[in-house]
């Protein structure tokens, strides 16, 4: 049972058939179940050439009201486009690259879904439910593989630290990616390898699972790459509006081009994150912190994504750290109660994660929130 310490989280699936049907189509209005505060939309999809998503979201206020549609993004994995929207704000809330962020309370939203082609126009792939809206155009190809929408309401105080559990020591064998070692390498995308915390850690997942690009997708990439899959990681995920590569929606989408199924939600305790670890699922997550907040890490970030891959005997919280400086020191162990802190705080990400895997590798049991 939820209690005021934790995050409020619900996340809604989708199911989108892959009949690559043309015409926009909207899912039926969902409840929540609680008043949210923001709402962030993941999803997968094939594009080919010439061919795009767009994900919108609307929702109906405390007060009875519906908001305006809200662009989320507008995403192809050829990257034309590949794009955030700025700019949306009104008195219901804003986008803020990849969040819906609520000046009133959300209640319950729809989510649309608009498959563009290089010929047609428009065209769509279907969300379960009702729909509404016309079916026009010529089929682009294009298809949805998953969505998924996560509401939430963060607590106004950091929670309570999780009592460590006592199955003993766990740890997954990740590839260890620094971004660090491609510092300088093509700063087109959100100024070259120092900053690609985000593609260094979809990387590690992609690789750990055994999937990513090919060598004729790698060709582009320089001699001498210590790991060219973060390069493409990189440029796969580059968000052209907010000339970053830390887009949450977009990491997942462009590991959902590998096969992996994906989505963003928020965790509540690293007993959560250790459920995903023992079905053998490393989970990448998002926080802040300055250096004495979390011993170990040796550096303050105002946000950073690392992939925690186990945890000791004592509970304590074991992750690959793109930030290291090198390769050999991406391994870190942080003291559970720290990560915790610095993780799932309201001021932080508020236990932002996302979790790839293949669809047939199960998910550990929930209560909602995945």
């Amino acid at each position: 049972m939820l209690t005021v310490d934790l995050a409020r989280v619900a996340l809604t699936r989708f199911a989108v058939p892959s009949t690559g049907t043309p015409g926009a189509w909207t899912s039926e209005e969902r409840p929540i179940g609680f008043p949210a505060t923001q709402l962030v939309p993941s999803w997968t999809a094939r594009t080919p050439p010439g061919s795009w998503v767009e994900v919108e979201l609307r929702a109906r206020t405390a007060g009875g009201g519906l908001t305006k549609w809200y662009v989320m993004g507008r995403w192809s994995e050829h990257g034309t486009p590949r794009t955030s929207v700025a700019g949306q704000g009104d008195e219901d809330g804003d986008v803020a690259v990849d969040t819906l962020v609520a000046r009133r309370p959300l209640v319950a939203f729809q989510v649309r879904v608009t498959l563009h082609g290089a010929d047609s126009g428009a065209a769509s792939g279907t969300v379960s439910g009702p729909v509404s809206g016309p079916a026009s155009g010529a089929a682009s190809g294009a298809e949805v593989g998953s969505l998924c929408v996560m509401a939430s309401a963060l607590p106004h105080r950091p929670p309570a630290p999780s009592p460590p559990g006592t199955a003993g020591a766990v740890e997954l064998d990740v590839p260890r990616h620094s971004q660090h070692e491609h510092a300088g390498h093509y700063p087109q995308y959100d100024g070259g390898g120092a900053n690609w915390c985000g593609p260094a850690s979809v990387a590690m997942v992609l690789g750990f699972w055994g999937r990513g690009p090919d060598a004729a997708e790698l060709e582009w990439v320089g001699p001498g790459d210590p790991c060219p899959a973060v390069d493409h990681a990189a440029r796969g995920t580059f968000d052209s509006s907010y000339q970053g590569t830390g887009n949450w929606p977009f990491n997942v989408a462009y590991a959902g081009t590998y096969g992996l199924s994906g989505f963003v939600t928020r965790l509540r305790s690293a007993a959560e994150l250790e459920a995903f670890v023992r079905a053998g699922i490393p989970v990448i997550t998002s926080q802040s912190f300055r250096v004495h907040e979390l011993p170990g890490a040796g550096y303050s970030t105002t946000g950073s994504i690392m992939v925690v891959t186990g945890f000791t005997a004592e509970g304590d919280v074991v992750v690959n750290d793109p930030a290291a400086p090198c390769d050999a020191q991406v391994r870190r162990v942080h003291p559970r109660a720290a990560f915790e802190n610095v993780w799932l705080r309201g001021s932080g990400s508020g236990g932002i994660a996302y979790v790839l895997h293949p669809p047939e590798v199960p998910l550990p049991p929930s209560d909602g929130n995945w």
